[in-house]
């Protein structure tokens, strides 16, 4: 007889015990082999009734209306009766031909680079400073932020009361002063006006960059800046060889925020200029609300609502490959 089946006969109660101890183990065994599938399938189900309304609204709001305006771009429409006027093509060669929307579309590039050559290196710098224990540093921010959460029908007419000509607040400081101001006005005067325009466009949204930045510099640690003073660097030096290099995935998130905000321009423009005078203030959005609200030329402004569509997204698909590309590669 072996040693088991003499423990067996000597304890019949604890092979009994060891037998129902088994089968609970292959029990559970089996209920874990049936349970992932179940598992994964009540996680999709989750997952879709979470993101179902999301993705209804977007369906609704953004890919219905982009197809519409495809649709209506190959049609002359006027905004009543069925679209049965095909035309083909033709409302683009004559958008692409139009020399307003040829010098629109400059006026959006302008704002762009000039928007990345002037408000980052304003926005970095006030970041930096704000970022420094300093009497009224929180004041400060709030001024600095304000104009960001303005609505911009607010902030709008705000400025454009104040650079009205000759009765307008500004106007009227600036002459007190002795500064020379054009006859018909800053947004009146055509060489002035796009140079207006974007000094509006930075006060307004001057402390969204400054907001991320200064988010970004609260991620770097302390610990840097302490041992770059103990080895005897400056503000400036620590700056300059810690802070902004580390802050640079904000910033290059910033530059494409500023760069599709540009490209999208128009409430402050329309409030201001109305995209004058004569055009020179004219954005790709102007464009083609001038078209189809004013004019009722919708299919030409479907034609340039899908150009602005296709510019925007290649712009946006090169920078994610081109320059976001390494975050993404840190990340992964």
């Amino acid at each position: 007889m072996t040693s088991q089946g003499a423990v067996t006969a000597a304890d019949p109660g604890a092979a009994v015990t060891r037998r129902a101890d088994a089968r609970r183990v292959t029990g559970r065994s089996a209920r874990g082999t049936g349970r992932p599938g179940r598992d994964r399938t009540r996680q999709r189900l989750e997952i879709l009734f979470f993101v179902a309304p999301a993705l209804t609204l977007m369906a609704l709001f953004v890919v219905y209306p982009v197809f519409s305006a495809a649709r209506m771009s190959f049609y002359r429409w006027k905004g009543f009766g069925p679209m049965v006027d095909f035309v083909g093509l033709q409302n683009y060669v004559r958008v692409l031909a139009d020399d307003v929307f040829t010098d629109a579309v400059v006026h959006n590039f302008v704002i762009v680079f000039a928007s990345i050559l002037v408000q980052l290196p304003l926005g970095l710098a006030l970041a930096l400073l704000l970022n420094r224990r300093i009497r009224g540093r929180g004041l400060l921010r709030t001024i600095i932020f304000v104009p960001y959460v303005l609505a911009e029908v607010i902030a709008g007419v705000v400025w454009f009361q104040l650079l009205q000509p000759r009765s307008g607040l500004l106007e009227t400081m600036l002459t007190s002063v002795g500064f020379p101001v054009p006859e018909q006005g800053f947004l009146g005067t055509p060489d002035l006006a796009l140079a207006t325009v974007f000094v509006v466009l930075t006060w307004k949204y001057l402390g969204l960059a400054v907001l991320l930045f200064l988010a970004g510099l609260q991620g770097v640690p302390d610990e840097l800046h302490e041992a770059a003073q103990l080895d005897g660097a400056s503000w400036w030096q620590v700056q300059r060889r810690i802070a902004v290099p580390l802050l640079a995935p904000t910033i290059r998130t910033w530059c494409f925020l500023s760069m599709i905000g540009s490209l999208q321009l128009f409430d402050m423009v329309w409030i201001l200029t109305g995209g004058g005078p004569a055009n020179a203030t004219t954005t790709m959005a102007t464009y083609l609300v001038s078209q189809g609200t004013q004019r009722s030329n919708f299919g030409i402004a479907g034609a340039a609502s899908v150009v602005l569509f296709l510019i925007g997204f290649a712009m946006a698909v090169a920078y994610q490959f081109l320059v976001l590309r390494r975050d993404t590669k840190a990340d992964a």
